[in-house]
């Protein structure tokens, strides 16, 4: 679908893509990393940094866009948003530039993420700041980190469903042996075992350190432009096919205790609206990168994006489901739990290198790639495909 025509349908695609390296502990600080992945992104597509019209990222960004086109040389800028909700907002960014492009706001698109996570504070350590008010029904209650959250979350569902640790051991490790195959992940040579996870010191029970995304110095970019564009860019390019944001109606956040039912999530209104304006259905997606900052949250997004039905996310994960060669390959870079944890960034840029035939996990013929954002915040997502 060509731009202007109406919808975002292919209309436009990521060209290129960049990182820094992941670590605990990076020597630079968040707007150097922040511009070293967008030079690399631009480099990546063969496009010079003043031809850049266009920036999306998140509100918890630290960078603005004032700082980072003059630290890179862009040109004018025709179009800059910034979506909330933390990892929520991952795949919004993307859909953001091609919304802008589409319509003829912009011409080229850059969305980016920047952390000093590993090294840095973690965000509900400042006590001297107001509450949020979802926050104040739980944090003096002992609800303090999202893992906590998160945490009374799986209890439910493993209550409900009979889903057990099992289960997200199956999720922990699919993501851990895929980070064994990727150097440049932070777990690439440490292996997961079932006895490592089942004896691993709890952070807040049912959840233990494995179920636990990492603690991540790094940055990410992508480059989006019109499909027309693209075919004449240095890399094969990676068609964004359908898009989504979600925020259900009387969604809480995390604990999602204001719902009728707290188990049905934003993945659901969020694949609703994905799947209704895709030519794809669930059946035909090869590879999945699910946003995976604790086990939990792929069991309800395995079930929200339809590739099971509800209650049946746990047993989806038997039998090697998520592995290469599994039903549906899973988080081929390591994911949030074991590549690095940059607010979900690492898994669209790993969606397109599976599209490339790049991945150091490729799975072979991929077409079709899934990209989830934050389940349990307000959310967004990618369909992706060559």
């Amino acid at each position: 679908m060509a731009a202007g025509s109406g919808g975002l349908k292919d209309a436009t695609a990521i060209v290129g893509i960049g990182q820094t390296p992941f670590a605990k502990r990076l020597p630079e600080d968040e707007r150097t990393l922040a511009c070293r992945a967008v030079l690399a992104a631009l480099d990546d597509a063969g496009i010079a940094p003043g031809e850049v019209d266009a920036l999306a990222s998140y509100t918890m960004e630290e960078t603005d866009e004032v700082e980072l086109a003059k630290a890179c040389g862009f040109g004018d800028l025709t179009f800059f948003s910034k979506v909330g909700f933390g990892g929520g907002g991952s795949c919004a960014t993307v859909a953001h530039l091609a919304a802008a492009i589409t319509a003829g706001q912009a011409n080229v698109g850059v969305a980016w993420r920047s952390r000093k996570r590993g090294s840095g504070p973690r965000p509900w350590t400042n006590t001297t700041v107001q509450l949020p008010t979802p926050a104040q029904w739980t944090r003096p209650y002992g609800l303090l980190r999202p893992a906590d959250e998160i945490a009374m979350l799986t209890r439910r569902y493993l209550h409900e469903y009979g889903a057990s640790r099992d289960h997200l051991f199956n999720v922990a490790l699919a993501c851990r042996n895929r980070a064994n195959q990727n150097p440049a992940a932070i777990m690439y040579d440490r292996p997961l075992t079932r006895e490592m996870y089942m004896t691993s010191r709890w952070i807040s029970e049912p959840l233990c350190l494995f179920d636990n995304c990492l603690e991540t110095d790094g940055a990410l970019a992508c480059v989006v432009v019109s499909a027309e564009r693209a075919r004449d860019c240095r890399q094969r390019p990676v068609l964004v096919h359908s898009v989504a944001q979600s925020l259900p109606a009387q969604h809480h956040g995390m604990v999602n205790y204001w719902n009728d039912d707290p188990l049905t999530g934003p993945a659901w209104a969020a694949a609703r609206h994905l799947w209704k304006h895709s030519d794809l259905a669930p059946e035909d997606v090869d590879v999945a990168q699910i946003y995976d900052a604790f086990t939990p949250l792929v069991l309800l997004s395995l079930e929200g994006y339809g590739f099971c039905g509800r209650g049946e996310g746990g047993a989806f994960t038997e039998g090697g489901a998520l592995e290469t060669g599994g039903l549906l390959p899973l988080n081929t870079g390591g994911g949030g739990l074991s590549e690095a944890y940059v607010h979900g960034f690492n898994l669209i840029n790993e969606g397109v290198k599976q599209l490339r035939g790049t991945s150091t996990a490729q799975v072979p013929d991929a077409s079709a790639c899934l990209v989830t954002a934050g389940e349990g915040v307000p959310t967004s997502a990618l369909l992706l495909r060559s």
